[in-house]
C-alpha cells in the first residue's frame, strides 16, 4: 500500500509523504557554515564579530521566506503569478520612494533593524513569474511573440533594476530569462541570435556605462592600478600569501591589516584563500559543485515544464552570481557588485539563496527518487 499514488490536478504525488533532498539541504548548510566561519574571521580583528551577529540574525529571518516557499503548494505560485508580478514591480518601484541612499544607489528599503533589497527577491519572484508565462503559452511556446513577450515580461523589473543602478542585478535578471527560456525552449533561435547581436555590440557598451563601472571595466584591461582595481590587486596578493595549505585559521595577514575593502561582502572568498589556500578553495569549489550537481538533478528528474523552468531559472541564478564572483576576484571580470552565495554578507541575499533551495525542495518532493 506505501506505493499507492493519487493523482492530482497537477502531477502526481506520493502518499508515503513529501520526499527531502537530505544531500541538497546539507551541501546548503555546509555553505552556509562555511560563510559564517569566514565572516566570523574576517571580522575578528576589524569589528568584533558585529557581522557574524547580524548574519546569523539574517539567516534566522532567512527561514520565514525558506518555510513560505517550501510549504506553499506549487500551484498557488502559478494561479497568483500576475499578483506576484504586480508585488514584484511595486517593490523595486518603492525604492525610488522611500528607499536609503547608500553607495551612489537607492537599493535598500529600511525595515527597523535590517535593510530590505527588493532587487534579491525580485530574482526568485521573476523566475516563478516567468515559468508560469511559459507554462501557460505551451501552444505557442516557440513562436516569435511569445519570445518577444516573455523578454518583456522580464525586461520591466530588469528597467528598474539598472535605474536604481545596480548593473549586476539588472544582467542577472537578463540570465534567469535566458536559463528559463532553454527549459521552455522557447524561442531558442531567437535567444541565441539576441545574445550574438549583443556580443557585436560590445565595443559601444562603454558609452551606456556609468563612470564608476566604466573605470572597473578600463581598470581591468589596463596595467595601471591607481585605485582601479586596489580590490583585485590585494585579493591577488592575499591568494598568494595562503598558497597551497594556508595560513590558518583566523591567522590571515591580509585580513588583519583590513587591505581588503568590504572583505565582507563580494571578496569574502579571500579570507579562505588566505587563511585555508588552494585546499580551502578546492574543498569550497567542491562544495559548490556538489550543490548545483544536486540542482541539477531536480531540474533533470522534473516531471512538469513548470518545475523545470523553476530549478532552471534558480540554478541560472545561482550559478551565475557564483561564476562572476569568482571570476571578479581573480581579476577576470570587471567588479560588478555581485555576492557570492550563501557565504557573503547580506540578509536579502541570503533570502535569496534560502528562497532558491525551499523552492528547489519543494519541487524534489514531488518527483520520484532521484539517482546519486
Amino acid at each position: 500500500m506505501a506505493s499507492l499514488t493519487r493523482a492530482s490536478g497537477y502531477g502526481v504525488e506520493q502518499r508515503r509523504g513529501p520526499r527531502i533532498d537530505w544531500l541538497l539541504l546539507t551541501s546548503t548548510i555546509v555553505l552556509i557554515v562555511v560563510g559564517f566561519m569566514s565572516l566570523y574571521s574576517e571580522g575578528l580583528t576589524r569589528d568584533g564579530d558585529a557581522n557574524f551577529r547580524a548574519q546569523l540574525r539574517n539567516t534566522a529571518i532567512g527561514l520565514i521566506p525558506f518555510s513560505i516557499f517550501a510549504f506553499t503548494p506549487l500551484r498557488i505560485w502559478l494561479r497568483s503569478a500576475n499578483l506576484i508580478y504586480a508585488l514584484n514591480v511595486l517593490m523595486l518601484s518603492l525604492v525610488f520612494v522611500m528607499g536609503s541612499h547608500k553607495k551612489g544607489a537607492d537599493r535598500w528599503i529600511p525595515l527597523g533593524p535590517v535593510q530590505f533589497q527588493p532587487s534579491e527577491i525580485a530574482k526568485v519572484l521573476v523566475v516563478l513569474t516567468l515559468a508560469a508565462f511559459y507554462a501557460k503559452r505551451q501552444d505557442s511556446i516557440r513562436t516569435l511573440s511569445t519570445f518577444l513577450k516573455g523578454l518583456l515580461h522580464v525586461g520591466v523589473p530588469a528597467f528598474l533594476v539598472l535605474m536604481q543602478p545596480h548593473l549586476g542585478g539588472t544582467i542577472v535578471l537578463l540570465v534567469i530569462w535566458f536559463g528559463v527560456s532553454l527549459a521552455a525552449t522557447a524561442g531558442i533561435i531567437f535567444a541565441l541570435a539576441g545574445l550574438v547581436v549583443l556580443a557585436t555590440r560590445i565595443p559601444n557598451a562603454p558609452k551606456f556605462l556609468p563612470v564608476y563601472q566604466l573605470k572597473r571595466v578600463l581598470g581591468m584591461m589596463s596595467n595601471d592600478s591607481k585605485g582601479k582595481t586596489y580590490q583585485t590587486d590585494r585579493a591577488e596578493i592575499a591568494f598568494g600569501v595562503g598558497a597551497v595549505s594556508g595560513t590558518g585559521y583566523l591567522k590571515g595577514e591580509q585580513k588583519a591589516g583590513h587591505f581588503i575593502p568590504e572583505q565582507y561582502d563580494d571578496f569574502i572568498i579571500t579570507v579562505i584563500g588566505e587563511e585555508g589556500g588552494l585546499i580551502g578553495c578546492t574543498l569550497v569549489l567542491a562544495a559548490y559543485g556538489f550543490f548545483f550537481y544536486r540542482l541539477w538533478l531536480v531540474m533533470l528528474y522534473a516531471s512538469e515544464p513548470y518545475h523545470k523552468m523553476i530549478v532552471a531559472g534558480l540554478f541560472a541564478a545561482l550559478g551565475f552570481h557564483m561564476f562572476v564572483n569568482m571570476a571578479m576576484v581573480l581579476h577576470i571580470l570587471p567588479v560588478v557588485g555581485l555576492w557570492l552565495p550563501f557565504l557573503s554578507y547580506g540578509g536579502s541575499a541570503m533570502w535569496m539563496c534560502m528562497a532558491s533551495v525551499a523552492l528547489a525542495l519543494r519541487i524534489r518532493s514531488r518527483e520520484k527518487p532521484l539517482l546519486f
